[in-house]
């Protein structure tokens, strides 16, 4: 037990000491980032803790030097006064902002060998991080609407569409920036005009076929495309997208039978314990002892199986519409098997197994018709189809 508590301490110091050099290892590369999160992780279990000392120092060093970097940083990216930087300047003053917020709820923080508590030069950022969100906001939108204006490909408005999320993220209502990022969706989406066809000498059931094309059902969550079964005479469609079956095969309906002869030797009463001189045997106690009879009972088992199959198979292409060009084209298939089993007897049921005996409660059942199982071969149908859709990508 000593050797157990002495090697689990032996192990807790150690894992100690590796986060408290880690920690200084990022101090020392300039990972001061890091280093705060490290700090501020085990503080923030508990600040008062003996061994948590050095924590506090290297957060007090990372954050001196990690302010410093930021606001040089700062400096040199507003005197190159070029646009392109308002994002970069704006990040920092808000990690600035962000960083000591974060350290403010754990102050004070007393250093026991050095008898102070740490300090930290805190600034008040606010009206910088806003004069540089006013500043990034102004050149966002901007140049989100100059993309959106002159665009030259859905790429273009996927670009401007991506600046005004961002514009709507750090400042929330900004101008008409959340109509403008509407209109860039809408003109960067891809429309898939949806058909399908039948090649097959079967009707297809009308429920299949709405339940196929409707691609609510399939949980797609593709930002930039967007599937119509009905197309729109105002929409320029982009990708034709068509599920075409080539064969439907419906087998006979089946029903074959198997017989079973079983027999087993079951209990049947019993008898009493004859020796060899043919006296009736007795216990300790003077009763007569009694043994089990077994006879063989024999039973004719019937086993039925009604079989019927509907296998369904096609393709579903893509097309590109500008350039009248299949660009890909994937096989379709699925099957759906019908199988019942039932059966009856002749002859002692007792002979049989349970697994036997629960198909004696069964009967026949009438087999389902042509179009319920095409429809259920379609079940199969749907989870392939989105299968497709996942993997298809237009751009």
């Amino acid at each position: 037990m000593k050797k157990i508590l002495l090697f689990s301490l032996v192990t807790f110091v150690f894992i100690a000491c590796g986060g408290i050099k880690k920690t200084q290892q990022a101090v020392n590369t300039g990972n001061y980032s890091n280093a705060i999160e490290n700090s501020l992780m085990n503080l923030a279990e508990n600040k008062d803790k003996k061994r948590h000392q050095p924590y506090i120092l290297l957060l007090e060093e990372a954050f001196e030097k990690y302010s410093q970097r930021e606001q040089e940083k700062i400096t040199f990216l507003e005197k190159d006064e070029n646009p392109a930087n308002y994002e970069a300047i704006y990040n920092s003053y808000n990690n600035l902002k962000n960083v000591q917020e974060r350290i403010k709820p754990l102050i004070p923080l007393y250093i026991m060998d050095e008898n102070r508590n740490a300090e930290f030069a805190f600034e008040n950022y606010d009206n910088d991080l806003l004069d540089a969100k006013d500043q990034l906001s102004e050149y966002l939108y901007d140049n989100a609407s100059d993309l959106l204006e002159n665009a030259t490909s859905k790429y273009d408005y996927r670009k401007a569409y991506d600046d005004f999320v961002y514009l709507n993220k750090i400042n929330p209502g900004f101008e008409d920036s959340k109509l403008k990022k509407e209109e860039a969706h809408t003109k960067g989406l891809d429309y898939v005009r949806v058909g399908m066809l039948n090649h097959t000498d079967q009707i297809i059931p009308a429920r299949l076929e709405e339940e196929l094309l409707n691609f609510n059902t399939y949980g797609l969550d593709n930002l930039w495309t967007e599937y119509h079964t009905n197309p729109l005479s105002d929409i320029d469609y982009d990708y034709a997208m068509e599920v075409s079956l080539k064969d439907i095969a419906i087998s006979p309906e089946q029903v074959s039978e198997k017989q079973i002869i079983k027999e087993k030797q079951i209990k049947d009463g019993y008898k009493y314990a004859i020796d060899a001189e043919g006296n009736v045997v007795r216990d300790s106690l003077g009763n007569k002892i009694k043994v089990d009879k077994f006879k063989t009972v024999k039973c004719n088992f019937y086993q039925f199986t009604q079989f019927k199959t509907a296998q369904v198979a096609g393709i579903v292409s893509f097309t590109e519409l500008k350039k009248q060009q299949v660009l890909n084209s994937y096989p379709l298939s699925s099957e759906f098997v019908f199988e019942h089993v039932y059966a009856n007897y002749d002859g002692d049921k007792r002979a049989l197994e349970n697994d036997l005996v629960s198909l004696l409660n069964l009967a026949a059942v009438p087999f389902p018709t042509n179009e319920q199982m095409v429809y259920d071969a379609g079940e199969d149908l749907k989870l392939r189809l989105k299968s497709i859709l996942s993997r298809q990508q237009f751009n």
